[in-house]
């Protein structure tokens, strides 16, 4: 992914992150660190909409665990001693 600085930005205006987006979306760096990402509409788009498949596909397969009865029901207590954990970890 591209990078681009706040600083730079700041510097040329909108049109540095148009040219940097030309190739993707772009990191935006401030503070040496990355603090933003800018993508076009279009991506953000598919990245919502890819979101929510995997969403509802976590959600069938949770369906068909408990349809299979590969689930089983349990207290937060039994969690706790099973895996041997201590109640403020």
């Amino acid at each position: 992914m591209r990078t681009i600085s706040a600083r730079e930005i700041k510097r040329r205006g909108i049109g540095a992150v148009d040219e940097a987006m030309a190739h993707g979306p772009v990191h935006v760096i401030r503070n040496d660190e990355p603090s933003y990402v800018v993508m076009s509409e279009a991506q953000y788009s598919e990245l919502l909409e890819d979101s929510h498949e995997a969403y509802v596909a976590r959600v069938r397969a949770s369906l068909e665990d408990v349809a299979a009865g590969r689930v089983r029901r349990v207290t937060a207590e039994q969690l706790i001693d099973e895996f041997k954990l201590d109640a403020t970890d």
